[in-house]
């Protein structure tokens, strides 16, 4: 009597006394994981295990990572150009003033990520 398992065409190799089914979970892409794709990584790791493993089980982990990295890095564009435009952070100040230029840029990108991360990340 053949099991559910190969009346699917599945196959079992024997290591040792034990048969174990020949598993592949399918390789539909090759994602491009940045920053933001692996600090989610690391977030669903350790506070969603069971989300994390459903991803992973299911073949989808990569390919959530690289959304998620990818509608970090327009969001983040479009927070940092909307609060330098806001706040006057122009190429006349950097023209002028570098050092204060350098200043606000890092603060606005610093702000930027911390609401990148809560909305998108961590949510």
């Amino acid at each position: 009597m053949k099991s559910i398992f190969e009346e699917m065409d599945g196959t079992y190799r024997q290591v040792g006394d034990y048969f174990i089914p020949n598993l592949v979970l399918p390789d539909d892409g090759n994602y491009q994981i940045g920053k933001y794709g692996r600090i989610r990584r690391s977030y669903l790791k350790e506070h969603h295990p069971i989300l994390y493993n459903s991803y992973m089980l299911e073949g989808t982990l990569f390919k959530h990572l690289a959304e998620i990295d990818q509608a970090c890095n327009e969001r983040m564009e479009i927070i940092v150009s909307a609060m330098s435009e806001q706040e006057g952070v122009t190429e006349a100040l950097k023209a002028t003033d570098q050092m204060e230029w350098v200043r606000r840029k890092n603060n606005i990108r610093n702000r930027a990520e911390e609401i990148v991360l809560t909305e998108l990340v961590y949510a």
